[in-house]
């Protein structure tokens, strides 16, 4: 499939592992695994738990704890942009969206 896939091939591929109580159960731990924050930036709003490997790929992890990270919701979102076959962020873009998210996050901390 490589860089030609549609929006339609990503769609729904993990909506039916998401439901129920033994996802419920699996994300949590992997919560707990992963001290509650964002592996890639340490971010604690916003979490989601990312298949690794996609479960349209490799439906038999769908279940498996070590396909599982916690990822915020940005970092979420690059990740499946770049599975989806678009071009990272330009580094000048990139470094202004780690600016902005950073100085949100000291904002909040000085609220705190």
């Amino acid at each position: 499939m490589g860089m030609n896939r549609k929006r339609s091939d990503y769609v729904a591929h993990s909506k039916k592992v998401t439901r129920g109580p033994r996802w419920k159960a699996l994300r949590l731990q992997a919560l707990d695994r992963d001290d509650w924050q964002c592996v890639q930036c340490g971010e604690r709003r916003r979490l989601e738990c990312d298949h690794i490997v996609p479960v349209r790929d490799r439906p038999d992890l769908s279940f498996t704890l070590s396909n599982l990270q916690i990822l915020c919701g940005s970092c979420h979102a690059r990740k499946t942009r770049l599975e989806v076959g678009h071009k990272p962020l330009p580094p000048n873009r990139q470094k202004w969206r780690d600016l902005l998210r950073d100085m949100q996050r000291n904002l909040i901390e000085q609220k705190g």
